[in-house]
């Protein structure tokens, strides 16, 4: 097994990743929890494959299980859904001393570790996040949140898991969209901190090869954002890093209505548009954007959208999280596996 120590005093918590895990998943909760009743928050497609997997498990071990599947789907990631959940925590009589956990991508992750995060002021909840997404990042770091109809994740609060366990396995069951959408993030890794990953994903040729050395790829990934998460844990500074492609893909997300692209297609048409920007505007070196379009394109990952309504994209841009005042932050690329903030203003898109 591989395991990695997030470390954040009172609020650090383990990382474990091993395929298989999913089949036995109690053992690793007993590390953490020793109350009786659990509630698991999934969606119907998750549910499909391991929702009785995990709630058996858990039952055998004599917990009290109950579980709720949402829609799959960013749709479901609203303040809507919020309510239908409270009520089946409270139908079940879930207190503070008991356990939630979030089985299922990054949407579920979100919105369960929102719900862990809010009722009764907070209950204590474990990730078992079953996307390549939220494997290597969602999953990790304590962010969780909802939509507004006006942009991505606008609401939510920093509330650390008490352990996020990861099964390589899950993925075999992944659709190939969404394979794909998780290795946008994946890329992303490889271009704001670790050459070395970007070398080694330019070497492999599809997905097999990829998952014959996907532990270690989770891993890496999963260490990166240990490291920056620890030094800024409410993501003020350093943290930023991790959000590069992410301010123009939310927005294009938003103005496609989260129907057209997946997150990771909106990272990686991010990545490659805000390269070619930094690129025009002196801020990197000129060949990047074709090293970003070259890997996108590898992995088959959109990098570039026509857009008709570039106020609209600036709007959203505008009422984005990384917005300091006046400031807004931004990140580019200086070289593969080195990432910088930049100060700049939404004028930067024009």
């Amino acid at each position: 097994m591989k395991e990695l120590l997030v470390d954040l005093g009172k609020n650090s918590y383990n990382i474990e990743i091993q395929k298989g895990l999913i089949k036995d998943v109690s053992k690793s909760v007993r590390k953490v929890f020793n109350g009786e009743k659990i509630f698991i928050i999934t969606d119907k497609n998750v549910d499909k494959f391991y929702g009785d997997i995990v709630l058996n498990s858990l039952k055998k071990d004599g917990f009290n299980v109950d579980k709720y599947a949402v829609e799959p789907g960013e749709e479901s990631k609203s303040f809507n859904t919020l309510p239908l959940i409270y009520d089946k925590l409270l139908d079940f009589k879930l207190t503070r001393k008991d356990l939630i956990i979030t089985l299922g991508g990054g949407v579920v992750g979100d919105l369960g570790g929102f719900i862990a995060a809010t009722f009764l002021r907070g209950v204590s909840f474990i990730q078992i996040p079953t996307t390549l997404l939220s494997q290597v990042d969602s999953s990790v770091g304590g962010k969780v949140g909802v939509d507004l109809d006006r942009g991505k994740n606008l609401v939510g609060s920093f509330y650390q898991p008490k352990r996020v366990i990861i099964d390589p396995n899950v993925l075999n069951t992944l659709e190939d969209k969404f394979y794909k959408d998780g290795m946008g993030e994946v890329i992303k890794y490889g271009f704001i901190k670790d050459k070395n990953l970007y070398i080694l994903l330019n070497s492999l040729n599809n997905r097999e090869d990829v998952m014959e050395h996907i532990e270690g790829i989770i891993y890496t990934c999963c260490n990166i954002k240990r490291e920056i998460v620890e030094k800024d844990e409410k993501d003020l500074g350093e943290r930023m890093v991790l959000n590069f492609g992410h301010t123009l893909g939310h927005a294009i997300e938003k103005h496609y209505g989260f129907s057209k692209f997946t997150h990771g297609e909106g990272v990686s048409i991010g990545m490659y548009l805000i390269t070619r920007l930094a690129e025009k505007k002196g801020l990197t070196n000129e060949i990047l954007s074709d090293k970003v379009k070259e890997i996108l394109i590898r992995y088959g990952l959109p990098y570039n959208v026509e857009i008709n309504d570039m106020e609209d994209i600036i709007e959203t841009i505008s009422l984005d999280k990384k917005n300091m005042g006046s400031t807004l932050k931004i990140i580019i690329m200086k070289e593969i596996g080195n990432a910088k903030i930049y100060n700049t203003t939404v004028d930067f898109f024009r």
